[in-house]
């Protein structure tokens, strides 16, 4: 499969060299990294994920997958899951290519196709299947227009909606469907997610959360575990620890502030979690990040 990838490789390292890069493709990103050691926590997005090069590891229910080039990793909502990614033959960087879903492109779209009667839940909110010679061709083409970016706005719609065709026909059309539709189980629950995002600091009230999804407290319950593989308080307490990472990374605040700030009233309570979701205590994890990322710009 690598060789049918290469002029998309060859593309998406022409325009980044590492790191996760935001192209001028809009919901377009292209990351390239280099293999890391044990899992990570990593927040995937409502998004399709195509590697090109390497492969990836992620957790989601206790159940570990595996994709690389000869796959596509379809993600219904934000879910918080640990990864780890790995180079390829020969010690050649991770590539990997995401497209953020838009809910409404995707209705648009599904409208305009033959009527298909879907079961009521979609069931885990992460899939991987196999990578189809349509979905890599229509892929080139939107990758090809970085190199031409006058051409983006009207040729980049164009490419995407094909893309997502694509995707609708193949055996995430289900799941993808469900995205699209804010009436059911993946929108209500959807609905909830966006809600914990914007008040993650604060005290999460399950009134609340039942109002903003729409769902009695047990189906909520029910639907969230299911799709994302956490109960709402354990996903929040992700989101917090994993803005906690990044606030710690980037500045120099000290962990008692950080822990506040994240919405932690005890700080010794978020030293245990933070031990316990990192493997180490805060400060000796962001030396040891600052000393990974030092060496790697050294290299």
């Amino acid at each position: 499969m690598t060789e049918h990838l290469q002029p998309h490789i060859d593309l998406a390292l022409r325009h980044v060299r590492s790191g996760m890069t935001v192209t001028p493709i809009q919901r377009l990103e292209i990351g390239v990294g280099q293999a890391t050691s044990g899992t990570s926590p990593c927040l995937y997005r409502s998004m399709i994920c195509f590697i090109l090069q390497g492969s990836k590891d992620v957790v989601i229910h206790d159940t570990l997958l595996r994709y690389d080039s000869s796959q596509y990793l379809v993600s219904a909502l934000d879910l918080p899951l640990s990864g780890q990614i790995h180079d390829a033959d020969g010690g050649r960087p991770y590539v990997a290519v995401s497209l953020v879903l838009d809910p409404a492109l995707l209705a648009e779209i599904a409208s305009t196709m033959p009527p298909v009667r879907d079961a009521d839940t979609p069931g885990i909110g992460l899939a991987i299947n196999p990578m189809t010679p349509p979905l890599r061709d229509t892929l080139l083409r939107l990758l090809a227009l970085l190199d031409t970016p006058g051409d983006i706005p009207v040729l980049a719609p164009m490419a995407e909606r094909e893309l997502l065709y694509r995707l609708l026909q193949g055996p995430q059309g289900r799941l993808l469907r469900h995205i699209a539709r804010p009436e059911g189980a993946l929108g209500r629950i959807r609905r909830a997610v966006e809600w914990i995002r914007d008040h993650q600091n604060g005290r999460l009230r399950i009134e609340a959360l039942c109002d903003a999804s729409g769902m009695s407290r047990a189906s909520l319950h029910r639907h969230f575990v299911a799709l994302t593989g956490l109960s709402p308080i354990q996903y929040q307490k992700q989101l917090r620890l994993q803005e906690a990472r990044q606030l710690l990374l980037s500045g120099d605040r000290t962990a008692s502030d950080v822990a506040f700030a994240v919405g932690y009233e005890s700080a010794s309570q978020f030293s245990r979690e933070y031990l316990r979701q990192f493997g180490v205590p805060p400060v000796r994890d962001i030396r040891q990040l600052r000393q990974a990322i030092g060496s790697s710009a050294a290299a």
